[in-house]
C-alpha cells in the first residue's frame, strides 16, 4: 500500500508539472471558481513561503534523508494508515527532489515547480507533492495521537486519552491505599 501511495503521488506531481510547465506562464494565472484558485507557475528554490531559498541543497539532503528512512521503516510497517501516512511523505518527497536534481538552474539546486495558489493569498503557492506532504504529516499526527503504531498494534491509553489513563492509575492506587485514604 505504501508503494502503491507513493507511486500515484508521484505520478501525478510529475504529471500535473509537465503540464503546467508546458502550458502556463508566469505571469498569466488562469483563474478558477471565481477567485478562490489560481494556477499559477512559479519555481521556488526554498520551502514554503520561500523560506531557505539559499539553502537549496539542505532541502535536497532532507529530502534524501526522509526517503532513506521511510525505505528502512517499511520493513516493519503493518498499519494500512501509516503504509498511507508514509506513502504520502514518501510520494511528496520524491516529486520535489526529482524537481531539486533535475531542473534549472543544476543538479542538486534546482527550483521546485510550484502552481496551485489560494486567494487570497494567506499560503503560498503550492503543487500536488506539498499537499501529499501535508496530508501525510496530519495523518501522522492523527496516528500517533490515537495510540496507532507502525506494526499494527494500538496504545490503549492512546485509544482512550490521557484522563482513561490518570484513572486506571488511580483505581490500581486505590489497592494499596490505607483506610484513611480510600
Amino acid at each position: 500500500m505504501l508503494v502503491a501511495v507513493a507511486a500515484f503521488v508521484l505520478a501525478a506531481d510529475i504529471l500535473t508539472k509537465a503540464v503546467v510547465v508546458a502550458h502556463l506562464r508566469p505571469d498569466q494565472p488562469v483563474h478558477l471558481l471565481g477567485n478562490v484558485f489560481e494556477f499559477w507557475l512559479t519555481r521556488n528554490p526554498g520551502a514554503a513561503f520561500n523560506v531557505g531559498t539559499g539553502e537549496t541543497a539542505v532541502f535536497t539532503i532532507i529530502a534524501f534523508g526522509v526517503i532513506v528512512y521511510i525505505a528502512r521503516t517499511a520493513r516493519k510497517l503493518y498499519s494500512a494508515g501509516w503504509a498511507i501516512a508514509l506513502g504520502l511523505l514518501l510520494g511528496g518527497a520524491m516529486g520535489n527532489l526529482g524537481d531539486r536534481i533535475f531542473r534549472a538552474p543544476g543538479l542538486f539546486r534546482g527550483d521546485v515547480v510550484d502552481w496551485i495558489g489560494v486567494v487570497p493569498r494567506y499560503y503560498p503557492i503550492f503543487n500536488l507533492a506539498d499537499s501529499a506532504i501535508v496530508c501525510g504529516g496530519i495523518l501522522t499526527v492523527i496516528l500517533a495521537l490515537r495510540g496507532h503504531h507502525l506494526d499494527g498494534t494500538r496504545t490503549v491509553e492512546g485509544a482512550r486519552g490521557a484522563e482513561g489513563a490518570r484513572g486506571a492509575e488511580g483505581a490500581r492506587g486505590d489497592e494499596s491505599a490505607g483506610p484513611a485514604e480510600q
